[in-house]
């Protein structure tokens, strides 16, 4: 039955991949009525991220959701190095890595795509909303208080807000009219697809096989929670004019054969088979109104680092909570430019990032040993990515060495001092509000005073070493170290996780100033 119009609702969502999934998850745990809609009429078995980074399981823990993604899917695989089909390496990027008091995660987890969107899906389901299959956008208006959205069925959406989330083609930004600069290498080719094995028992499933030669490649990981799927690339087959072959399994049986030398190991299937072309693009602005863009498409990079996925999910974490802040009165729609403000020049550093990361992995591959291991550096875990710029940064400092106003908030184990159990602090992040730390007793007060002078939005107070005050000890000084803090001080912690402001710790006022302005 055809929409009426009659209902609006706050958000519409375009794209249900892992952006759209889980800028949905946020919003709905927000209280915030929304639909999310996906072109493809059945759910999608998408392959081509491998899984979360270190901030981006972060991210899925406060959304709920880590636990399955640790279950379902497996550790980084050590990454075994073959020239002329023979084993010339073994190589684990995240050798020496430890969990550190700061970051849980010391690395990011592998996990297929469409399990991970599987995860979401049901969270989401949790809450009522699922995605609405086979609804593609073919046009929308702006209204003065909304946007109105037309289907290819001739269906007709009415919401305060749309999101497109809706991949690098995507139809929202072209409706949009927002360009999408940068350049296609055409000549950096990669055909992909899942494939099942027989006659494969000798190749371990704790390896991450990577045959490189000089005339090609072959790279072939086990897809976590199968038996006999893995992931394979490689350089596709040319014909006489030097043009890449389509992507097929007659195609990635010849490569298998030419660059592995496995006998007796046969493509028994293959599916999702796909050409990968590198672009390096990125829109030139991520709102218009009341439509805003997000994930893939707001920007496509190389591969190389892993950060696609990952950029899109934390593109979503950042918008998430000003949109739910906007749409329930909460706060101004000034608050929506700081999304765009803020992962803008994240977009274009991972543009930046991915292509370095790119040519590096080139360079390495070109001599015995080499492999996508040289991809893989610190900063492509996602964990030093902040906002000092940003205008929420309320005495954002330089590149010093300390923490920030901007940056990601840190993790500490602390204590309960009530009831003695072991508490880290993303314990108290979790969930749709704000947290002021108040560190010391002298801060203890001031927690009281901002709990009673501020009721627009939503605040969980935490005191840390305050005492007789209760709250959480820091025992092994971790919270102080992470934070910079030695004597009293008050720290406001972003819904999103990131510093918005560190203070006195009789600066209450300070607090309240900055709570008061999101609502301008």
């Amino acid at each position: 039955m055809p929409d009426t119009g009659a209902a609006v609702s706050s958000v519409l969502i375009v794209g249900a991949g892992p952006t759209g999934l889980t800028l949905a998850c946020d919003l709905a745990r927000r209280g915030v009525d929304l639909r999310i809609v996906e072109k493809s009429s059945s759910v999608r078995r998408s392959s081509r991220a491998k899984g979360p980074n270190a901030r981006s399981l972060e991210v899925l823990e406060d959304l709920g959701v880590v636990g399955r993604i640790v279950d379902e899917g497996s550790a980084p695989l050590v990454m075994r190095k073959y020239r002329d089909a023979a084993v010339v390496a073994d190589s684990d990027p995240y050798a020496g890595c430890r969990p550190a008091p700061d970051a849980p995660y010391d690395r990011g987890r592998l996990i297929a795509q469409w399990t991970l969107e599987e995860i979401l899906r049901a969270e989401l389901a949790g809450y009522g909303v699922h995605v609405e299959l086979a609804v593609g956008i073919v046009s929308y208006e702006q209204c003065v208080d909304r946007v109105v959205a037309r289907t290819s069925r001739g269906r007709r959406i009415e919401a305060r807000y749309l999101v497109g989330c809706d991949g690098g083609h995507s139809r929202v930004r072209t409706l949009m009219g927002v360009t999408f600069d940068g350049t296609t290498h055409a000549e950096q080719v990669m055909v992909n697809g899942d494939v099942e094995l027989t006659g494969a028992g000798s190749l371990a499933r704790d390896r991450w096989h990577q045959w490189f030669d000089e005339d090609g490649a072959v790279l072939l990981c086990p897809i976590p929670g199968t038996d006999r799927g893995w992931w394979f690339q490689a350089s596709p087959e040319r014909d006489a004019d030097g043009e890449p072959l389509p992507a097929s399994r007659e195609s990635f049986q010849r490569l298998l054969d030419r660059h592995a030398r496995l006998p007796g190991v046969r493509l028994h299937d293959a599916a999702l088979l796909s050409t990968y072309r590198v672009n390096v693009r990125m829109a030139d602005r991520y709102r218009t109104g009341r439509v805003l863009l997000a994930g893939d498409a707001a920007h496509v990079h190389p591969v190389a680092g892993g950060l696609g996925m990952n950029t899109g999910i934390q593109d979503a974490y950042n918008l998430g909570w000003k949109l739910a802040a906007v749409v329930t009165g909460r706060a101004g729609e000034g608050l929506l430019d700081t999304y765009e403000e803020e992962r803008l020049p994240v977009a274009a550093w991972t543009l930046k990032t991915s292509s370095a990361r790119l040519d590096t992995v080139m360079a390495a591959i070109r001599k015995p040993g080499g492999g996508l291991d040289a991809g893989i550096t610190d900063d492509t875990s996602g964990l030093g990515l902040g906002y000092r710029w940003s205008s929420l940064s309320q005495g954002a400092t330089p590149h010093d060495g300390r923490l920030s106003a901007g940056d990601r908030a840190p993790d500490a184990p602390c204590t309960d001092a009530e009831s003695g159990d072991r508490v880290r602090l993303f314990d108290r992040f979790a969930g749709p509000h704000f947290t002021l730390l108040g560190f010391g007793g002298g801060a203890a007060p001031a927690l009281g005073h901002v709990a009673q002078g501020q009721s627009v939005h939503p605040l969980r107070t935490c005191a840390v070493d305050a005492g007789p005050h209760g709250g959480l000890r820091d025992d092994a000084g971790h919270a102080r170290t992470a934070y910079g803090v030695q004597g009293d001080a008050l720290v406001l912690v972003r819904p999103d996780n990131h510093v918005a402001l560190i203070t006195e710790g009789h600066r209450h006022g300070a607090v309240l100033t900055y709570l008061r302005l999101l609502g301008s």
